[in-house]
């Protein structure tokens, strides 16, 4: 059986029309294909959850970063195999596994790779909180000012869409400060003010901004990305690069590399593949091959 998760708001529901030709041709591998129902993100994960224990050779993704956040859950360290069906606003994690953007290209591919037994080993990083919960990512952790942005828009009421964002970017950018960071990488404590900390198993997130442009989920380590105290005007410099992935090349931007990463500041809740998390300090740990993704 597959199971397939699938977010009918992904992408503002640009793809909602397609969900039908994705379960068509997934279904080409020759396994029955069991849509889970869920009406709230907490649902989604205990579907996923609850189809890994009933057997499921497969769990299919069908949205964008949030999707498979939910679904990576039920399925990592495990034996079940995963795909990703990009249909979301950022598909960073489908990006960075090398599918198809077309997500009626990556059912077939899906389909091909299930019917070969086809998987590829996949980094995935482990984050366990102050109180010792656990949770996945795939992606990037945010922890400082792109953190603090994403905080702010989800208390806002108004306005809807992506003004919203825009508006949390403004208040924020306004009210930029310094935080005074602990960083531990690898058991080596580093103490130190900044206003951005991403801890990156890949090299993009928001739909394609390379925060850590040389990421790599299959090197058994995770990229952490630093950015020193600047004033709003450089902040707004840098961003094109931060698109672009240039802003490495910076003297205000360090990138370090580990394979266990604490992050501890005041004030700040992390993000892992947009999704909220837990309030810092937050221990990552990168997990080498605890995915196995249909390519």
């Amino acid at each position: 059986m597959i199971a397939v998760l699938a977010n009918p708001a992904a992408g503002r529901g640009r793809h909602r029309g397609l969900l039908p030709g994705v379960l068509d041709r997934l279904g080409a591998a020759g396994a029955t294909v069991e849509l889970l129902t869920a009406a709230s993100a907490g649902e989604a994960e205990a579907a996923c959850h609850a189809a890994v224990r009933g057997g499921a050779r497969a769990v299919v993704a069908v949205g964008g970063d949030g999707t498979v956040h939910r679904a990576l859950q039920a399925v990592a360290g495990s034996d079940v195999a995963f795909g990703i069906v990009p249909a979301g606003t950022g598909n960073d994690i489908a990006a960075a596994a090398g599918l198809p953007p077309d997500p009626l290209s990556a059912a077939s591919a899906l389909a091909e790779a299930l019917r070969d037994g086809r998987t590829h080993p996949l980094d995935l990083a482990r984050v366990t909180t102050a109180h010792g919960g656990t949770r996945w990512f795939g992606g990037v952790l945010a922890a400082g000012f792109d953190a603090v942005v994403n905080e702010r828009a989800n208390r806002l009421r108004w306005p809807r869409g992506p003004r919203r964002y825009d508006l949390a970017i403004a208040v924020e950018l306004a009210r930029l400060r310094p935080r005074a960071y602990t960083l531990t990488l690898d058991g080596a404590e580093h103490r130190l003010p900044a206003v951005l900390v991403a801890v990156c198993n890949t090299a993009s997130y928001g739909g394609g901004i390379r925060i850590g442009p040389g990421a790599d989920p299959a090197d058994g380590l995770l990229d952490v990305v630093v950015g020193a105290p600047m004033s709003r005007r450089t902040l707004a410099r840098l961003t094109p690069h931060v698109h672009r992935g240039t802003h490495v090349g910076d003297p205000l931007v360090t990138v370090h590399r580990a394979r266990e990463v604490t992050v501890a500041a005041d004030g700040i809740v992390g993000y892992a593949d947009g999704e909220r998390l837990a309030a810092l300090p937050l221990t990552v740990t990168c997990v080498p091959g605890a995915l196995r993704l249909l390519v």
